[in-house]
């Protein structure tokens, strides 16, 4: 029991069924109350295993809690009489069920919670596939879907998650021996679910997520313990990227050195200063995102003002054992002035190793990152004409008040001219100034006059104080003016940027789409994504050929056929190109359009995995059915075909059989053949739809006449259905042969899983141009999430009951109906329950009428 009173929970954490994680439990049970320990079993499922019940012999049961749903009888656990028998350890396997209506909570994982709660430790089991952030993950590797989840929360907040392993050979071994589950299930689990492909999945998804967990468990303790250093317990390397050219030799170095590594993680991080508005170039940035994910790694961006410290700070967060960087090329006078961010960023690195990469692109400073941002024209003509104009001016304005005025008030008055020169424009017209002003000021108004001689040593303090100080005020406001400018600009960049990136997350990636936008941001007159034409390669003279480059997207009228016919081109690649026609833009708008540049690079990359993944579903569903059909046959077929042999071999021995016994073996024999018969018959169906040729004879008929057929096909079934069709729906258009067989899959579907005692009712409609046949029964139902799956082919194979699957009738019901131009859809039947609603057109003869 913990400190705060809760219990303590353990998990045992396994990759499929079989592995062994309830035995695992038991004998975990065992050994503790071997030393003492109150253990007792709350619930747990043998799934008729002989070695794991046996291992519940002399550990105590507490009762279940008996239900009835629906006219069955269901046990499930009783948290309240576990809680209520205080023992100091409780059993309770499989976390993750869902409990029958009326259980006290509805899912098993919250009965486990209210019984930690109580002070009492749990051990329990679960299956990867039941964690609900892996369940998509699991269904897309199995084909097959998980409806009882467990939030992945509840798993890793257990004080301990022990993994119970075993090789997928091992468990396919443990599977033929019948150790798993029953011999009917044997072939089908072992075609389908517990393939070696699909083992060795959820093996490796098992192994990362208790990798996972132990990695937070590592996080944990060292912030638990303060401890900063690193722990190179898996290597992780880290690239600092300034959105500089180099930033891809960077990336693909660290890629090497991780790559050294099977397991080693790779993350890209990004600096960017708080107070930085020129910042780094976004549209590379973009791409070297794009390389860095491409090569299985990750992006960060982090903010701070000292970027080695940021950095240090960041590869020690995310526990790193290598950092790379790119080596500043700086020259002497600045190294003596200050240290680079790889000197700094080194002797902060304590036991992280720094890589110092060199490469000829490598930022020199800020000045690399492009010029500052000039004033205007107009106002730099301002600073200059108040220069030249008004220090005369002002000069020729105190001449005449010199006897009324001292010194520093005239220095005061030029020092308010330099203002105005600064504010106007900008540095060098105020440095001018401040410089024309000292000298004015000296050979006006400083003694001996009309000298440049001072001769009282507190004038030269105030002329030399005057230069200084407007040298500086002008430098401030200069630096002032410009930030104002460049903060516009940023702002009108970071607008532009931030509706690129709402463009893409409300799914609007279409090439044409996002160069019309950047079209009408810009004002073009076209924006066209150029592509050279496969095999064409790069040569000398090819960017002014169009017939070396293909139109990939375009937007606007002016489509422009080589990059060379374009006012502005962005080379994204050595094969794309962007090509701009209507105006040249601007370095500042060139980054810009390089961002929008960059997205058009991604977009069309995903439209063309898009049309490859559409081009290879059709191969990808033609190997399901494949498969799925050799499973079928050397599954399905099997059982009848062995009971229609096991009686006329019967037949045929020298045993005289009594003329019931003859009787019934022929029954037997009937019967295998009967459903053999039907299985074949829909088999070949089912491979007709598939490939589109299946023979169709639709003709007005009436519903009335159709139903009773396919009630009479139904045999002994017949007693169990209620049908309440009426004699005056108008006629529909179908195959009668088809539309029968489709009736009889339904309606024997519908008995199968009705409970004893309840009919299914069949009705019928009229609605609209169509008439609906309605299928309900009182079963169990289907998830409203589930219902488009039971329509798949096979869906009795896998790991599931086979009596409780749903086979290939509803898939070929489904086929047959939407063949004759219906539809067949599921719904819930009020009450509880399935509906099945076959949905057709009413004939142009019962419409005229």
């Amino acid at each position: 029991m913990g400190e705060t009173g809760r219990g303590r929970l353990r998990v045992y954490l396994g990759a499929a069924p079989g592995v062994g994680k309830t035995f695992a439990m038991l004998a975990e049970a065992h050994r503790r109350a071997g030393r003492g320990t109150d253990v007792v079993v709350g619930l747990v499922e043998t799934h008729g295993r002989a070695h794991t019940a046996g291992l519940l012999e002399g550990l105590e049961t507490v009762p279940r809690r008996t239900l009835s749903h629906r006219g069955a009888v269901f046990t499930e656990l009783d948290p309240g009489a576990v809680i209520g028998r205080r023992p100091k350890v409780a059993l309770v396997d499989e976390i993750a069920h869902t409990n029958v209506p009326g259980s006290r909570n509805p899912k098993r994982w919250q009965d486990v919670e209210d019984i930690l709660d109580a002070g009492i430790d749990v051990i329990t089991t679960v299956n990867i596939q039941h964690l609900e952030s892996l369940n998509d993950v699991v269904q897309q590797i199995t084909g097959i879907p998980q409806r009882e989840t467990i939030p992945d929360e509840v798993v890793r907040r257990a004080d301990q998650v022990e993994l119970v392993d075993m090789a997928p050979e091992a468990l396919r071994r443990r599977m033929a021996h019948g150790n798993v589950y029953g011999p009917e299930k044997i072939d089908a689990a072992l075609g389908n679910y517990f393939r070696v492909g699909n083992l060795t999945a959820l093996r490796e998804l098992a192994l990362l997520w208790v990798a996972g967990k132990v990695e937070d468990q590592l996080d944990r303790y060292r912030a638990d313990h303060g401890i900063a250093g690193t722990w190179e317990t898996r290597e992780r390397v880290v690239v600092a990227l300034t959105g500089g050219p180099e930033g891809d030799t960077l990336i693909r170095r660290a890629a090497r050195i991780a790559g050294r590594n099977r397991a080693a993680d790779l993350m890209a991080v990004h600096v960017t200063r708080s107070d930085d508005l020129t910042g780094a170039d976004p549209a590379r940035l973009a791409r070297q995102r794009v390389l860095v994910e491409s090569l299985g790694g990750s992006y960060h961006q982090v903010v701070g003002d000292d970027v080695a410290r940021a950095l240090i700070d960041f590869a020690r967060g995310v526990n790193a054992t290598q950092l790379v960087l790119g080596a500043a090329r700086r020259g002497r006078l600045a190294g003596l002035l200050s240290r680079s961010v790889g000197v700094t960023t080194t002797a902060l690195a304590g036991s992280i190793d720094v890589h110092m990469i060199s490469h000829p692109a490598a930022v020199r400073g800020p000045a690399a990152r492009g010029g500052r941002a000039a004033l205007p024209l107009r106002r730099r003509g301002a600073g200059w004409a108040i220069t030249l104009a008004g220090l005369p001016a002002l000069t020729a304005a105190l001449h005449g008040l010199r006897e009324h005025l001292t010194l520093p008030a005239e220095i005061l008055l030029f020092l308010l001219v330099v203002v105005l020169v600064a504010l106007a424009g900008g540095m060098w017209p105020a440095v001018t100034a401040a410089v024309l002003g000292f000298a004015l000021l000296n050979f006006f108004f400083t003694p001996p006059l009309h000298t440049l001689t001072v001769a009282r040593p507190e004038n030269v303090v105030a002329l030399t104080v005057y230069v200084l100080v407007a040298v500086m005020v002008s430098a401030v406001v200069d630096l002032a003016a410009r930030r104002t400018r460049e903060a516009a600009r940023a702002g009108a960049e970071a607008e532009v940027l931030s509706t690129l990136a709402g463009h893409v997350l409300r799914g609007d990636a279409a090439l044409p789409s996002l160069l019309d936008r950047l079209r009408e941001t810009f004002n073009l007159a076209a924006v066209t994504l150029l592509e050279r034409r496969p095999g064409s390669g790069p040569v000398p003279g090819d960017r002014s050929d169009p017939r070396a480059w293909r139109v990939v997207a375009t937007a606007g009228a002016d489509t422009v056929g080589c990059p060379t016919e374009a006012d502005t081109d962005v080379v994204i690649d050595e094969d794309l190109v962007m090509a701009l026609r209507g105006r040249p833009l601007d370095a500042a708008d060139r980054r810009v359009v390089e961002a929008f540049a960059a997205e058009a690079a991604v977009a069309l990359r995903q439209e063309r995995l898009t049309e490859e993944a559409e081009r290879a579903r059709p191969l990808e569903e033609a190997d399901r059915m494949r498969t799925a059909l050799l499973a079928a046959v050397g599954h399905d077929l099997r059982t009848p075909l062995a009971s229609a042999k096991a009686a006329v071999d019967s037949l045929g021995g020298d045993i005289a059989w009594s003329p019931e016994d003859h009787e019934e073996l022929l029954a037997t024999a009937g019967e295998s053949l009967d459903k053999l018969d039907r299985l074949v018959a829909n088999l070949l169906d089912m491979s007709r739809l598939q490939a589109g040729v299946l023979g169709l004879a639709a003709r007005p008929i009436g519903v009335e006449e159709i139903v009773p057929r396919s009630l009479d096909d139904l045999g002994p079934l017949r007693v169990r259905v209620h049908d309440e069709i009426s004699d005056e729906l108008p006629e529909v258009v179908a195959d009668p042969a088809l539309l029968e067989r489709v009736l009889v899959n339904l309606i024997s579907n519908a008995v199968r899983y009705s409970p004893p005692g309840e009919k299914v009712l069949v009705t019928a409609s009229a609605y609209g141009e169509h008439v609906e046949i309605r299928v309900a029964d009182r079963g169990p139902g289907i998830p409203a999430s589930q219902h488009d799956q039971v329509f798949l082919p096979f869906q009795r194979l896998g790991d599931r009951d086979n009596h409780t699957g749903v086979g290939l009738g509803l898939a070929l019901a489904r086929g047959l109906t939407e063949a004759m131009g219906g539809t067949l859809v599921p719904e819930e039947t009020p009450g509880g329950g399935l509906t099945m609603i076959i949905t057709l057109p009413i004939s142009s003869r019962a419409g005229a009428a």
